[in-house]
């Protein structure tokens, strides 16, 4: 973002700032708005699907391997990346179809959250519940728009020291998440959007609940 949020606003919807009055000619701007974002976000999936499909899958199925041996996922993300962690936790808890797995979204706690963070830092709030809470072979999934957040990287240090399978979600180019080898598996949105780097991420996380979810019954009848 630049220096100047009006200039970034206008850029993202130019049609509010076009001076005007003929309504045809700012629906039109409208539509053409509309229409170039999905066509980005179309774009950033096929791309995601092109490079990372086979990773997917492959992450997919040792998670399923884990929730069967009693395993449990641990997902984390700042601001609006922690919505989205709360989004996999509940996705993976409660879904739509499936069997519910244990799933807990570490910003849930706000008095521990607030705890950690005043006491000792910002950055040690998810490498903190890790420690107390994970057990080799959960699972670690952190979400970041830009890859540079400090406590996830701390974080996925911590769960790779105890064995945890370790997911990353990050845009960009992957920020520090994509130079640390903590990462069992890093999934990059490769846009400089952070409104289709979340859209993207979105159904990345989705993706991997329905293939971790199909991959449930192969585990099942390996058994």
């Amino acid at each position: 973002m630049s220096q100047d949020p009006g200039k970034d606003f206008q850029s993202l919807y130019p049609f509010l700032y076009s001076g005007t009055s003929d309504l045809e000619a700012v629906l039109s701007e409208v539509r053409d708005s509309t229409v170039q974002k999905v066509d980005e976000i179309i774009a950033l999936r096929e791309e995601i699907a092109r490079l990372d499909g086979a990773r997917l899958a492959e992450c997919a199925g040792r998670m399923a391997r884990a929730f069967a041996d009693g395993r449990k996922l641990f997902a984390f993300g700042n601001g609006g990346s922690s919505t989205d962690a709360q989004g996999v936790a509940s996705l993976f808890l409660h879904p739509a179809w499936g069997e519910p797995l244990p799933a807990l979204c570490l910003t849930n706690d706000i008095a521990v959250v607030t705890a950690l963070s005043n006491d000792i830092g910002f950055d040690v709030v998810f490498a903190r519940q890790l420690a107390a809470l994970g057990n080799a072979n959960d699972i670690a999934v952190g979400l970041s728009t830009s890859g540079n957040s400090e406590n996830l990287v701390r974080a996925f240090e911590e769960a790779s020291r105890r064995g945890l399978i370790t997911v990353g979600l990050a845009g960009y180019e992957g920020g520090k998440m994509a130079e640390i080898e903590e990462i069992d598996y890093l999934f990059v949105a490769g846009s400089s959007s952070v409104h289709r780097i979340q859209e993207a991420q979105t159904t990345t996380y989705h993706i991997l609940w329905e293939l971790t979810q199909a991959a449930m019954s192969s585990v099942a009848a390996a058994r």
